[in-house]
């Protein structure tokens, strides 16, 4: 079998220097395996972020590709699991619906990890309206990691959204998923189709 990819989609107004990002390349890089993955700096216009990510995923079509998708990123990495046969996601802390979120920070933003400064539009939201997938059918594709002390999203929507997919909800932790680092084990597990999740202990 191909040696899966693995393509870390970061969420809004982050980078590929998150920590999330980083932890999972190094774990990689400490076993020999960091051509497995990819981690791609997303524009902050959503139809360029998805010309981006549906270029990568196009171009390992012939093995099989894992998306991470944090917050933002698990709403990017939903569409393209739900349209390519090759790809699976594991969402950590998703965004369900960024078009009801994102209108609070219409106007101009900046990056925090590049510093770099840029207008929300109206416009963006409607692209983010434009990939949303009301229903999922393809459960067995996602892992959906979640914490339940997450102060930016809601927990209950992904729990609700992928009610059918395996899932591991964590009370406490925050957005950024507080000790991620001890979830890799279980990705990788998922990326070789097992689910082996630890027990979600409070934080």
């Amino acid at each position: 079998m191909n040696k899966p990819i693995f393509i870390y989609v970061h969420g809004f107004n982050s980078s590929p220097e998150s920590m999330k990002a980083q932890l999972f390349l190094h774990y990689m890089q400490e076993r020999g395996c960091a051509d497995q993955v990819l981690i791609p700096a997303l524009s902050y216009e959503p139809a360029v972020a998805m010309e981006t990510l549906t270029a990568m995923v196009e171009a390992h079509h012939r093995q099989p590709v894992i998306l991470l998708g944090s917050s933002l990123g698990g709403y990017y990495s939903t569409w393209l699991t739900e349209h390519y046969p090759h790809v699976r996601a594991v969402l950590i802390n998703p965004s369900v619906r960024p078009f009801e979120l994102l209108p609070q920070y219409l106007g101009e933003n900046q990056n925090l990890y590049s510093g770099e400064t840029y207008e929300l539009t109206n416009a963006h939201l409607a692209q983010l309206l434009a990939i949303n997938c009301e229903s999922i059918g393809k459960p067995d594709s996602y892992l959906l990691l979640t914490q339940t002390g997450d102060e930016t999203l809601d927990y209950r929507e992904a729990v609700d959204k992928f009610a059918d997919s395996p899932q591991f909800i964590q009370p406490g932790g925050s957005h950024g998923f507080d000790q991620f680092e001890k979830m890799i084990p279980a990705i990788l597990a998922f990326a070789q189709g097992r689910v082996e999740l630890p027990d979600a202990q409070p934080i």
